[in-house]
């Protein structure tokens, strides 16, 4: 199981939101730049970066300079979303030196180009996040319904040819309610594919919970909101699910 802390970017700053609601957000640092190595100091093996300007449709996004910024400053991997809509995007974001992007809206509103995606660039560089609220995804940061639910997308992706799949329950994102073990569990047996959890992680022990379904395919989680309120550190984090 590999722990990867979140940095979610908005106007340049590391916040978190509370169910995915840009006017629910927290500031926490207004130097995302720290914060990443200071992960990486506490023995992170990769990050996960979220740009929610471009995810809200954002097409003047400040933080595609301060990605770039952050992957030169640390020497982990770095994983990325949020408004990657086109083949494009996601080659800019490649060649910034990202080591995998994820997927999200287009994933549901044009298939094809996903295949294409896969094609180019390879299953181990592209992902997709399906981001479910009820079992049913949501797409363009979280404001709209996908009209398909979060097993069938799950399956859907698979035969495109996607290698992983980041889940999050919306409802339980930055709540610290714990996170949807069932929903998981059944996203990762119905696909066959490798998830990564995401959304809700509360405490250490909700990191073992997810630690024992790595036999189904789920072998790393996202933390966030748990790590800036001080819920528990990442060495604590790391040390959990060796």
């Amino acid at each position: 199981m590999v722990v990867i802390p979140a940095i979610d970017l908005l106007q340049g700053k590391c916040v978190r939101l509370s169910q995915g609601q840009k006017q629910a957000a927290t500031i926490y640092d207004a130097d995302p730049i720290a914060v990443a190595k200071n992960f990486a100091l506490a023995g992170a093996t990769m990050l996960h970066i979220v740009d929610l300007d471009g995810a809200f449709n954002d097409s003047a996004s400040p933080n595609r300079q301060l990605l770039g910024e952050i992957v030169r400053a640390i020497e982990i991997p770095v994983q990325f979303g949020g408004g990657l809509r086109t083949p494009d995007d996601v080659r800019q974001v490649l060649e910034l030196g990202v080591t995998r992007v994820v997927i999200g809206t287009l994933a549901v509103e044009d298939p094809e180009t996903l295949q294409e995606l896969i094609s180019s660039f390879g299953s181990d560089q592209v992902a997709v996040g399906i981001d479910a609220r009820d079992g049913e995804v949501m797409v363009r940061g979280w404001e709209q319904g996908g009209k398909i639910s979060a097993v069938d997308l799950a399956q859907v992706v698979a035969k495109a040819g996607v290698a992983r799949i980041i889940y999050t329950d919306v409802a339980r994102d930055g709540m610290l309610t714990g996170p949807n073990i069932e929903q998981t569990l059944l996203v990762a047996r119905e696909s066959g594919l490798k998830v990564t959890a995401s959304g809700g992680v509360s405490s250490l022990a909700d990191l073992e919970r997810l630690k024992s379904l790595s036999e189904f395919g789920v072998d790393s989680a996202i933390v966030g909101k748990a790590f800036y309120e001080g819920r528990f550190t990442c060495e604590a984090a790391l040390q959990v699910v060796l």
